[in-house]
């Protein structure tokens, strides 16, 4: 079977290698008439749209599919094979780094930047601009609408401007291909985004089911009719029902009660039932010091979950959706024009989203009125507690034989999560003494040792 499938990546890396070589050739030949012309060199054809792109029909590429399944123009074609050129081949844009002898410094309509360790041409909407348009006025104004929110290199998450000073304009941002169309259009493998300082987002999964999930009954038929019934009914509901037209897209929850009792572990089964991933966000982690970095992470998550269907978890959600502070200092009136626009992103994403906190109170109310559903995560009674406790102990793990689960699950107050914790203090215990089996003792040194963690004794 492994072999199976890596003859179908190999398969599908050189159809994609098969595409791509033909679509930088074209390339070749648009970018050398345009600085012949450009220039005032003699020139093979007197416009750069002479050359017919290649006609990829029958490739059986992801590259091609995209360009045939979306109709690709002239235009987009050489945004998207520029775009891709600083990870397949830097070289092919190394004749747009020469100098103007005039004025020993390099031609601004060129656009494009150096990176710091790549030693090629990045190239902006400016360097596409050119290579498309020369010096067409016209022509460089009707490219503009290339780059709106609308179009399908953004709406799908295939392509987006990275802009280091938004005073410099729109022309000085440089194209980037996200990493998920950059693997389909190479590796051909569909490789799903991770964690990194510009995408401070974690995918989160789970082996547990609905059977392991304990919440007490009015808890989870509260998940099954909100977040469920909206996941399984939401395209009948927008479309079939015409709710489209007055409501807004997608879904708003809010989870919120004390630490390990279970939020987290509903969102991910949640996205499990339907088939969807689940990106958690940290805030406590990803709010940033510095003025409108967090503001660019999260956008950057919002932009590329925009058309996957992703469910996005922020946990910890007061870090930053919290109450808003009295405008004192310039700090703190740019906090608070983030956070307004930040809350706006949320309330136009199309999926679903819900947010983790610890304490309802402590969310803005202005936010807080924009859920759809608010679901309080109990600490379980004893009741609760003692089938967590039995959860542990259905495997291999077992307990000896004199250890009351009952009377522990009765005395002691403890969140989910924290009876994960004991168990996995207490058979660490256990297999350090050389013990097949986990005492009580080993329990109660776990339990003391969480609730030392809160200021509490047994």
């Amino acid at each position: 079977m492994g072999a199976v499938i890596e003859a179908h990546v190999i398969d599908r890396a050189q159809a994609n290698a098969s595409a791509l070589e033909a679509e930088l050739e074209w390339f070749a030949h648009v970018l050398e008439t345009r600085l012949n012309l450009h220039f005032g060199l003699e020139s093979a054809v007197p416009d750069v749209r002479l050359h017919t792109p290649p006609d990829l029909t029958g490739n059986r590429s992801e590259f091609a599919r995209v360009v045939i399944e979306k109709k690709l123009s002239f235009d987009e074609r050489v945004v998207l094979i520029m775009t891709l050129i600083p990870y397949i081949r830097p070289q092919a844009l190394d004749s747009l780094l020469m100098a103007n002898k005039n004025i020993e410094f390099r031609f601004s309509e060129f656009g494009g930047v150096r990176g710091k360790t790549h030693v090629g041409l990045l190239p902006t909407a400016e360097t596409a601009s050119f290579v498309i348009n020369g010096s067409d006025l016209a022509g460089r104004f009707r490219f503009m609408q290339m780059f709106q929110d609308d179009h399908l290199f953004f709406e799908e998450g295939i392509l987006r401007l990275n802009h280091g000073d938004d005073a410099e304009g729109l022309y000085s941002g440089v194209l980037r291909i996200s990493s998920e169309y950059l693997n389909r259009f190479t590796s051909g493998q569909d490789v799903k985004p991770d964690y990194t300082s510009s995408f401070p987002a974690k995918r989160i999964s789970t082996r547990l089911t609905w059977d392991d999930l304990v919440l007490p009954h009015d808890v989870l038929d509260e998940i099954d009719r909100n977040l469920n019934a909206w996941l399984a009914h939401a395209d009948t509901l927008m479309e079939d029902w015409g709710l489209a037209r007055s409501v807004k897209p997608g879904y708003r929850c809010l989870f919120y009660g004390p630490p390990g009792t279970g939020k987290t572990l509903t969102a991910t089964l949640v996205g499990a039932r339907a088939g969807l991933d689940v990106y958690r966000i940290d805030l406590s982690m990803v709010v940033s010091k510095y003025i409108g970095e967090t503001e660019k992470s999260l956008a950057n998550i919002f932009d590329q979950a925009r058309n996957k269907n992703w469910i996005l978890f922020f946990d910890e959600a007061d870090a930053l959706f919290g109450k808003r502070t009295q405008t004192s200092s310039s700090n703190d009136r740019y906090a608070n024009q983030e956070v307004s626009y930040l809350l706006q992103r949320v309330e136009d994403f199309p999926g679903v989203v819900i947010l983790a906190t610890n304490l309802k109170g402590n969310i803005d109310d202005a936010f807080s009125r924009r859920f759809q559903a608010s679901i309080y995560f109990p600490l379980p009674d004893a009741e609760h507690r003692l089938k967590l406790w039995q959860g542990y102990f259905k495997g291999r793990c077992v307990l000896d034989a004199d250890v009351d689960l009952t009377q522990i699950s009765e005395r002691f107050e403890l969140a989910g999560g924290s009876i994960a914790n004991v168990v996995r203090y207490a058979a660490m215990q256990a297999l350090q003494n050389g013990r097949s089996s986990v005492s009580g003792d080993d329990l109660r040194r776990g339990i003391a040792k969480e609730l030392a963690k809160e200021g509490k004794t047994i």
